[in-house]
């Protein structure tokens, strides 16, 4: 097994890093102040490095690489902040990918050159007030009618709601029991019909909207329909490589905890000493460092030679579950060595830790992590509903 890069991942990763640090620190400032989405305009630049379909196909405008060359750019993005890299995390892991693998051709051709070019993002809706965890207890209908779907429900905790370009919406398509009656639909921003709740506000993940999306008689075309009833298990492989970039969003974060700390012992003295010549640090310093690397060789082996296809529930699952759970950690220690100025917004460590709690919440919690790895391991479903 070869843990080494590409000598073009490591150029892909390095001019990713030299972008994110050198044109974007400001930009990832003013987010984080204002709490607004990365602008229209840096997602275009995105979009002309390449950063918004680096593992899209080329027929699509995309540049086709693989999976892996996509979470070395988004975790250099992730570094600098959890906003900065979300539009990144939506093209090259997020819904954007189940619309290439399994959408109608008419509607990857209108929508992935949009979204290669940084015009376009979509979001997912998932979730609804009673289907979190418990997914397939979905509520929102589709019925196709001919050559269009109506879509009636409300979607809850939507990342992007109200400002993407279009969702990916989970729904039921049939009466048939639990997934064998999901699927899902793509339905553009501001589609008759759709109307939003105020954004919610959160502990963290400044630049990310989240609001409810209500659908009343939402009519889209028939090609929209990205997966029909039973597709759910499709879907899921698809969300499979978006626990990957979950976890790379933590082990961005935690990587950039991780090295601000490391500097800043070094510099910091006290007893007339730097803080590094302490052994307490010392440890805490070799924890983060261990935890760090074990995070990003989990997520790599769980994307490894698959190209541009999916990763396994096994996998995914562990490098989701084990960096969410580092990076609260890893980002806790960083701030308790700053002291003071861990807990002061003068240093991003504060930010990073409101930030990390976050991706162990979204997109499937860690717990339910567990109960997926548990299975891949029996080899079989647990039934969750038993009495």
């Amino acid at each position: 097994m070869d843990f080494q890069l590409t000598p073009d991942q490591a150029a892909l990763r390095d001019t990713a890093l030299a972008f994110a640090r050198g044109e974007m620190e400001a930009v990832a400032l003013e987010i984080e102040r204002t709490s607004e989405p990365l602008s229209k305009d840096w997602k275009k630049k995105l979009g002309e490095m390449g950063f918004m379909g680096i593992n899209i196909k080329p027929e699509y405008g995309g540049l086709g690489l693989g999976a892996l060359e996509a979470l070395l750019v988004l975790e250099e993005f992730a570094k600098v902040h959890s906003g900065m890299a979300f539009p990144i995390f939506e093209s090259c892991v997020g819904p954007v990918k189940a619309i290439e693998h399994l959408g109608t051709e008419a509607l990857k051709q209108r929508i992935l050159p949009a979204v290669c070019r940084g015009e376009h993002v979509v979001a997912i809706a998932m979730s609804e007030p009673d289907a979190g965890t418990a997914l397939t207890d979905l509520t929102t209908r589709a019925e196709i009618k001919g050559d269009k779907i109506i879509l009636n429900g409300l979607k809850r905790w939507s990342s992007g709601g109200g400002r993407s370009d279009g969702y990916l919406v989970y729904c039921k398509l049939s009466d048939a029991p639990g997934a064998k009656g999901i699927g899902a639909v793509y339905v553009d921003h501001n589609t008759p019909g759709m109307s939003y709740g105020q954004r919610e506000e959160l502990m963290g993940f400044r630049g990310v909207y989240s609001a409810d999306i209500m659908l009343d008689n939402v009519e889209v075309p028939i090609e929209n329909l990205v997966a029909p009833a039973g597709g759910f298990g499709s879907l899921m492989g698809a969300f499979c490589l978006e626990r990957c970039g979950n976890a790379t969003m933590s082990l961005g974060i935690a990587a950039a905890a991780y090295e601000e700390v490391l500097e800043y012992v070094q510099e910091r003295k006290a007893f007339s000493k730097s803080l590094i010549d302490f052994q307490a640090v010392q440890m805490k310093i070799a924890e983060m460092a261990m935890q760090v690397e074990a995070s990003r060789l989990l997520i790599h082996k769980a994307v490894a030679d698959i190209g541009t296809g999916f990763p396994d529930v096994a996998g995914s699952s562990m490098a989701k579950c084990f960096a969410n759970e580092m990076v609260r950690d890893v980002t806790g220690k960083a701030m308790q060595l700053m002291g003071g100025y861990g807990y002061s917004k003068e240093y991003k460590a504060e930010q990073r830790f409101r930030d990390a709690w976050g991706w162990g919440i979204a997109g499937g919690s860690i717990d339910i992590q567990k109960v997926n790895i548990a299975a891949a391991l029996a080899g079989r479903r647990f039934n969750q509903r038993a009495k």
